[in-house]
């Protein structure tokens, strides 16, 4: 068993003591054998659906923000992939925070939008059983993405009842759900259909739909258990993108409007995929496994400069990635004396496919292609072996080591270079060919406790992220666009010679962190953590994407705490503050230096209370502040605080019948969900109040949504 949280609080953290018991911090005693029942680190810990259910939240991926400090946000419209912000990260789309749906990976490596690029819109937070989450680099079985932290989120097997829900709100806003399991041949046989339609609070409307299935097929016996799982997502959507605060400023925008190109914005996606996994007794031991094959597709319109790359047509572009991926692993696990030490083993291997058959970036007006900045073929091909072995040195004393070896194989064929003649896509060997590398990651653990219910906990570690495939063999960038605003311009005066980068980026650890139950009916854990990144991803504001920067190190303290007053009520608390800086001097355009790391989160604090009466009445209320945030590396420009808060509420009728009500942004907080800082031109030649050509640097912000007001009725049958 691993620790318990509700909305970002630890419920439960057992402790090993000699002998094989195992004794809960909250005075409720449980039997264990194993050391694999036993926490590792003040933060890890396990939320299960009935901590979660009656959780207000604006979109799926929101339900990833039980984990304490992470905060989940958007800027663009429904259909996307959410903006993740942990330990002084601004994760982009996920490059240092890895998800995982029964061991099949969510994050995307060699993305078209961004590296390791996380969308969980088609998860159904009905169908979710469990989220287990961990942070820092202190884990063998988890690599590429997971510095900052992860989450494993684990399906249901079954239903107690199945269920019928239908929910409206403003806005548009409809949703269907029918799920519900049944017995087949000894197991269990799981499904979910769901339908979803917004038209969102912007003047233009998301016209946002999606539509997904999930089949699922389990079994248990006394040696073992399996599972097979079949889940399909599709939706289409109308975007607005970040808006500059100057054109609202001005009052040629509303705050909830679009700008000029950027209001063709939007696009399609869709995600199929069949997984499976196993374990099972395997001699003293316990064997698992699992695989996946995955289809996925994404085109993406965007617009984020307007007329500064292109005055004639407008900058928008288009990001286009379909893909093939296929993987799985296989691990095993052994209990065993050693010189009379109870030792706990597990050793792995784990390889995933990536063929991704088109990643590519074009430059469109309304959504038509006119050029092509790059458009390439990429096969990713990654392995891994860990091993980890935990002993009990003492009755108070444990001690955990890990090793991983990551090995990565990239081949790249590139079709942008334009043809002199014809003007047709042609190989371009510039930025072809083939790279490999790999790294080791130490790991180390010590767990020290109890001492009047009170556990410490030591972390080191090593841990990587990768890096876009392209990078490893990219030597050109050619820029379709460039004649447009340099007449006589030719090709070699279009293309920009680069370096290639590193294929791997190595972080490093340190965790120390304690949990206590000493005060009655309040958990509390507590964390202070550094770690190093030998590269920095940031964004790119005029391309939509992520590049490479210097080396930075980020330190900061984590506070979790949970109280349970009486039986029916739960307040729970956490607070985060990180420092985040690069390693050497930022030199900016303006000549001056700074250290910051733009969009870096800070501090960020959560509260909330969910109240549930035996009567059948149920409520719940959630504050989150996003503290402000440097948009600039010499911190001259920096963001305002978000604050935000969502309620929800309702009664359940004898079991069958369950109605509800959730207000998102129940005070109508005008803040920003997002805000970066780069060049835009809102002009293009001879209109009024033109723009200089090389654009003008200003915020950019996507605003919180007003205050959005839905109902649901449920039927359990």
């Amino acid at each position: 068993m691993r620790g318990l949280l509700a909305g970002g609080a630890l419920l439960a953290a057992p402790v090993a003591l000699a002998g094989g018991t195992a004794t809960q911090l909250d005075q409720v005693t449980v039997t264990a054998d194993r050391l694999s029942d036993q926490v590792d680190s003040a933060t890890v810990g396990t939320v299960y659906a009935g901590q979660f259910e009656n959780r207000p939240l604006s979109r799926p991926g929101e339900l990833l923000e039980v984990v304490p400090g992470l905060i989940i946000t958007q800027h663009s419209g429904e259909g996307k992939a959410n903006q993740y912000f942990l330990r002084g990260f601004n994760l982009d789309h996920g490059t240092d925070f890895a998800t995982w749906i029964d061991d099949m990976p969510v994050n995307m490596p060699t993305h078209a939008h961004g590296q390791g690029y996380s969308d969980n819109n088609f998860l159904v937070p009905e169908l979710v059983q469990s989220i287990d989450y961990r942070k820092g680099p202190y884990y063998p079985q988890w690599g590429d993405f997971s510095a900052a932290g992860a989450a494993d989120i684990h399906l249901r097997d079954s239903f107690e009842q199945n269920l019928v829900q239908f929910t409206g709100g403003e806005y548009g806003y409809g949703r269907g759900l029918e799920a519900g399991s049944y017995q087949l041949f000894g197991g269990n046989v799981l499904y979910g259909v769901e339908g979803e339609h917004y038209d969102g609070a912007y003047i233009k409307n998301d016209n946002f739909f999606n539509g997904s299935v999930t089949l699922r097929y389990s079994k248990q016996s006394d040696s073992g258990s399996f599972h097979l799982t079949a889940m399909g997502y599709s939706a289409r959507f109308d975007s607005t993108d970040q808006i500059p605060q100057r054109a609202v400023d001005e009052g040629l925008v509303d705050r909830l409007g679009c700008f000029d190109g950027g209001c063709s914005d939007g696009g399609k996606t869709h995600r199929y995929s069949f997984s499976g996994g196993f374990n099972r007794r395997f001699g003293t031991g316990e064997l698992t496994g699992s695989a996946y094959a995955l289809r996925y597709k994404l085109d993406l319109f965007s617009d984020f400069s307007y007329y500064l790359l292109d005055p004639v047509r407008g900058d928008q572009f288009e990001q286009f990635d379909a893909r093939n991926v296929y993987g799985g692993k296989i691990a095993y696990k052994q209990p065993y004396a050693l010189f009379g030490f109870r030792t706990l083993s597990e050793a792995g291997v784990q390889t995933r496919y990536d063929d991704i058959g088109t990643v590519g970036l074009y430059d469109t007006e309304e959504r038509t292609r006119f050029g092509t900045v790059s458009q390439d073929h990429v096969r990713e091909w990654s392995q891994a072996v860990f091993a980890e072995t935990s002993i009990e040195l003492t009755h108070w004393l444990r001690a955990t080591a890990g090793l991983r070896y990551d090995h990565y194989d990239f081949g790249v064929t590139a079709d942008d270079a334009a043809d002199s003649s014809s003007g047709a896509l042609v190989n371009d060997p510039a930025n072809s060919g083939h790279a490999s590398a790999g790294i080791t990651e130490p790991k180390l653990t010590f767990v020290a406790g109890p001492f009047h219910k009170t556990e410490f906990f030591l972390n080191l570690g090593k841990g990587f992220h990768s890096n876009d495939g392209r990078g490893t063999t990219e030597t050109e960038v050619f820029d379709p666009r460039y004649a447009d605003s340099h007449p006589g311009a030719t090709p070699g005066d279009a293309t920009t010679h680069v370096d290639k980068v590193s294929a791997l980026v190595a972080t490093r650890g340190a965790d120390l962190g304690l949990r206590t139950t000493i005060i009655p009916h309040v958990q509390f854990s507590q964390s202070f953590f550094i770690l190093d990144i030998d590269s920095e991803l940031t964004f790119n504001g005029d391309g939509g994407d992520t590049s490479p920067g210097d080396a930075t190190r980020r330190y900061g303290t984590e506070s979790a705490v949970y109280w349970k007053p009486q039986e029916h009520l739960v307040i729970d608390a956490d607070y985060a503050y990180s420092h985040s800086r690069f390693r050497v001097p930022q030199v900016l355009d303006v000549g001056s230096v700074g250290f910051r790391i733009p969009e870096a989160a800070t501090s960020v604090f959560a509260f909330g209370g969910t109240y549930e009466s035996p009567l059948g009445w149920f409520a719940a209320a959630r504050f989150r502040y996003f503290g402000p945030r440097p948009l600039i590396e010499d911190n001259s420009v920096s963001s305002h605080a978000t604050k935000v808060v969502n309620l929800t509420g309702g009664y359940s009728f004898n079991r069958q019948i369950k109605i509800g009500i959730q207000v998102i942004n129940a005070l109508n907080s005008k803040d920003h969900d997002i805000d970066y800082y780069f060049a835009s031109r809102l002009t293009p030649p001879g209109a009024p109040n033109q723009d200089p050509a090389q654009g003008v640097n200003s915020i950019h912000f996507h605003p919180i949504e007003p205050t959005n007001v839905r109902v649901y009725v449920a039927w359990y049958y």
